[in-house]
Order: structure tokens, then sequence, then C-alpha cells
């Protein structure tokens, strides 16, 4: 009689894993293109890094690296300003994940610089509070660790990729995003949620500064995922059967 694996005695963990390490080593190959162009736009290696560790927020990165490509030391207040905006949504996935990090205050701490879209996305994917965690946990050590190791390795040989935006690493991250979040669209609601935020982001990006049209998004995303247009109202037994899906029930 065969063994019974790990994986196979513990569905919900390896659930969570497999969606930690399908997205984390995407986003962390992208790195590399980080790594590369913040060199290319006038940082050293060592600044390069430092900002992978302690910023830790890819949109916040490209951002200063943007801004300081085109307009160099003079241009870094605007940086600043940019990398600040954007950061500010992560405050919003805080108070969604609060709850389901829980413990100590310690705990709640290291969070914090963990707490990034992708971490948010494959905890609050997973159907259990158990299963959150451990998407939650992975996926930031995941993407933390890839994340700094590529951006050095794309720091020290930024000269020899090349452009790096023609390998598409940055499709890759958005792919292994876009897959994550293609299930939990099986409802009008989210559907419309998705579509009207990503509509505004697109026709503001052009115009707004960086960080804006995020920050747009996200409240017409709040706007709309609170008024339930099109979800199921209550006392509705659709609403009954949408509620124990989503538990996984």
């Amino acid at each position: 009689m065969r063994a019974e694996s790990p994986a196979a005695r513990d569905p919900e963990r390896s659930r969570a894993v497999r969606a930690a390490l399908a997205v984390g080593i995407a986003v962390a190959a992208y790195g590399l293109s980080f790594g590369a162009l913040a060199t290319a736009s006038g940082l050293d290696v060592w600044q390069t890094c430092v900002l992978s560790l302690f910023m830790f927020s890819g949109g916040s990165q490209f951002a200063v690296i943007g801004v300081l490509a085109t307009g160099g030391l003079a241009a870094a207040p605007a940086a600043i300003a940019g990398s600040t905006l954007l950061g500010a949504r992560n405050a919003l996935y805080s108070m969604r994940m609060a709850p389901i990090i829980g413990g100590p205050w310690w705990r709640r701490l290291l969070a914090a610089q963990w707490t990034i879209d992708e971490s948010t996305a494959v905890g609050t994917a997973q159907p259990t509070l158990r299963g959150q965690r451990i998407g939650f946990w992975m996926t930031g050590a995941v993407i933390y660790v890839g994340w700094n190791l590529t951006t050095l390795i794309g720091a020290l040989v930024g000269d020899l990729l090349g452009d790096v935006r023609m390998y598409g690493l940055d499709a890759a991250a958005a792919a292994a995003f876009l897959g994550l979040l293609w299930p939990r669209l099986r409802s009008r609601q989210p559907i419309a949620v998705a579509a009207a935020a990503a509509v505004v982001a697109a026709l503001t990006l052009p115009f707004l500064p960086p960080g804006v049209p995020v920050l747009l998004a996200a409240a017409v995303a709040v706007v709309v995922g609170m008024t339930n247009w099109l979800g199921p109202r209550p006392g509705d037994p659709a609403a009954e059967s949408v509620l124990d899906r989503d538990a996984g029930l």
C-alpha cells in the first residue's frame, strides 16, 4: 500500500502553497527588470538593493526610478510623492488583513512589510482562515526573498541583459495575478467591481501622477462593491448559495 503524501493529507495547505509559489515566483522574476532599470537610471547597486529591502513595493519602486531617470536628483521630491501615493494602497490592504493575521503586535508589524498586492490576493483567495494565513505568509516570503535576489542579479548584470522589457517579465507577473483573480469572478457583482476599477485606472493613467490612478480605482472598487448593485440581495435564495460557495462549503 502506497503511503499518502503530505499534500494529499493536507489539501488546504497544499492549495495555499501552490498559489503562493505560482504567483510569488512569477512576481519575483520581475525583480530582474527593477535591478537593471534602477542602475540604468543612476542608482548604485547598494542603493538599488536597499530600495528592495526596505521599500518592497514594486509599483512604488518603479515609480521612484522612473522619475529619477527623467529628472535626476532634482526629481527626488516627485519620486517620493509618487511612490508614497502608490504605497498608500497597502494601508487599505492592512485593514483587510489585520483580522486574518491576528496574534501579538510583533507579528502584525512583520506582516506590514509583506502586505502587498500579491500576498493579500493569495491570502484572501483561500476558503479558510488557516489557508489565508498560509497563503499570505508563504507568498510574502517567496516574493521578498526572490525579489531581493533578482534585484541584486539585475543590478549586477543589467548591462548584459540589454533591454529587460523585451523579456516580458511584467506580463508574466500580471498573468499570474490574473490567474489568481479569475476564479473569483464568478458572478456579476465582482465582475462589475473589477471592470469599473480597470476602466477608471486606464482612463486616468495618462493624465494623473503615478499612484493617483491606483487610488482612484481602489475608491471606485470600494463604492461599487459596497453598493452591491448586481449582487444577490439578503433573503434571496441565490445569496445563500453564493455565500456557501465562497466559504468553500
